[in-house]
């Protein structure tokens, strides 16, 4: 476990943060239905996608989809795991990004297990500007994929 320690708890910790909240959705936000937070800001929407980030693919034929989604995130799963695997002990930051796209793809695989979608809640925009609805696994996900970009292009990190 030395080695996979911090991959453990932080892809865990996201994985149970992401399940969490939308339990917590799905239990109090009737579907499509808008909670503001911050008025002109940001709202709690409760969404289902059925597609991957921005709604890409959802209007394709589902059964197709869902085995698209869930080998591409079992393929990332493995890919990040092998890379988190053979990250310097140097980069300790580089790995934590790593565990954070694997805890934000495990996240949304359990709602497409489950549900054949993924549970979308975080809903922000400015005036007629609107970002699509998000979750905590897609923030994660984002989150380390930045991390990662910053070790490529910064600080020229070697793969």
């Amino acid at each position: 476990m030395g080695n996979y320690k911090r991959l453990i708890i932080v892809a865990g910790g996201i994985v149970l943060l992401d399940q969490i909240t939308k339990l917590l959705v799905l239990q109090s936000v009737p579907l499509f239905e808008s909670l503001a937070v911050i008025p002109g800001f940001f709202n709690l929407t409760h969404i289902h996608n059925p597609g991957g980030a921005f709604g890409f693919l959802a209007d394709q034929q589902s059964a197709w989809r869902h085995i698209l989604f869930l080998s591409a995130s079992t393929a990332a799963v493995g890919v990040i795991v092998y890379f988190y695997k053979n990250t310097p002990t140097t980069q300790p930051m580089l790995a934590t990004g790593f565990a954070l796209v694997c805890g934000g793809a495990i996240g949304n695989m359990i709602d497409r297990l489950r549900f054949g979608r993924v549970v979308d809640f975080l809903d922000f925009f400015v005036g007629s500007w609107h970002w699509p609805a998000f979750n905590v696994a897609d923030s994660a996900v984002s989150a380390g994929i930045a991390i990662f970009i910053y070790h490529i292009l910064i600080k020229k990190t070697p793969f």
